[in-house]
């Protein structure tokens, strides 16, 4: 009993250290490690927790120690910050992954007519999805549409609007399809779009998909120079957390993740079960957003047929 409550600690100890030292950053040791880090949160409370479980002083002590490092970095997701003050026109968006095409398209169009969203970031849709969408009344909704669809793989991506979409940015080309557009809103005012999705890093013995992941958020663009260039924003499956590290440089480059400004930046989005329903079990989507605008409203929303959920955010552009 003593060496297993030992060894407990040193898990907790020891992932303390990996994700404080950013440890995903090795390349020696990548492929297994950034995969795992998805999962501080989870082991963030149960070290929270070890003094009720672990008996021995010692080992409670270690583990509850780990916790209270990791809960310093993961809990502020979970804190409603401060706004800036803007008076932009509001921008409601939802970006969803459809699971190769399977989710419930009337849900979605149901969705997009229930929150008013302008905007609505589709990742892994299908031409089969496309048609389902239409049928279903989307393009009544949002009626200008740049897709990039990749036949029946998951590969494609869309992006529909309310307003006119022009040609967006010009980013690195992935084999993903991640499309960009730039949204003509009423009264001249303008924004980027980035529809993500990255590819994940996993299997942990898989270095070539860690380092595919890697390389691929780290074309991702910055925000956009104030006064110069409209603001951006990135959605999408981005296949990282804010436990990966290159996901944190998105985050320090000046983008701001919608959901953690809310307070709601550790509600899960994906489950391995999630197109049966259930809980989720790991926060991959999101809305980045420009550092200038006002963060309203993020929520979750179950999708049935799909593992992750759809993700809604409601903000106040810069004027």
């Amino acid at each position: 009993m003593k060496r297993i409550s030992w060894l407990a600690a040193a898990c907790a100890a020891g992932w303390a250290g990996a994700r404080l030292a950013a440890a995903d950053r090795d390349r020696r040791i990548e492929a297994p490690v950034t995969p795992l880090m998805s999962f501080t949160p989870h082991v963030t409370a149960a070290a929270l927790l070890s003094p009720l479980v672990l008996r021995r002083k010692g080992p409670a002590a270690t583990a509850a120690l780990a916790g209270a490092a990791l809960a310093a970095v993961v809990l502020p997701r979970a804190i409603q910050r401060p706004q800036p003050m803007t008076r932009g026109p509001v921008l409601r968006v939802i970006t969803a992954n459809l699971m190769h095409g399977r989710a419930d398209m009337d849900e979605i169009v149901s969705l997009v007519r229930r929150t008013g969203a302008d905007v609505l970031f589709l990742q892994e849709l299908t031409e089969t999805a496309v048609i389902g969408l239409k049928q279903a009344g989307l393009t009544d909704l949002l009626p200008h549409e740049i897709v990039d669809v990749r036949g029946a793989s998951a590969y494609g991506s869309g992006i529909y609007a309310r307003y006119p979409l022009g040609n967006g940015l010009a980013i690195t080309p992935i084999p993903v399809a991640q499309p960009t557009a730039r949204l003509e809103l009423p009264g001249g005012q303008r924004a980027d779009l980035i529809c993500v999705h990255p590819h994940p890093p996993k299997p942990l013995w898989s270095r070539r998909n860690a380092a595919r992941s890697r390389e691929e958020l780290t074309v991702l663009p910055p925000p956009a120079d104030p006064g110069v260039e409209p603001p951006r924003v990135l959605a999408g499956d981005f296949n990282a957390t804010a436990d990966h590290a290159y996901f944190r440089d998105l985050l320090a480059l000046g983008h701001v993740d919608a959901a953690s400004q809310m307070g709601k930046g550790l509600v899960a989005t994906w489950a391995p079960w999630g197109a049966y329903g259930g809980p989720g079990m790991l926060t991959l989507d999101h809305v980045l957003v420009d550092p200038r605008c006002t963060v309203l409203a993020a929520s979750v929303h179950r999708l049935p047929g799909s593992d992750h959920k759809a993700v809604y955010t409601e903000f106040r552009l810069p004027a």
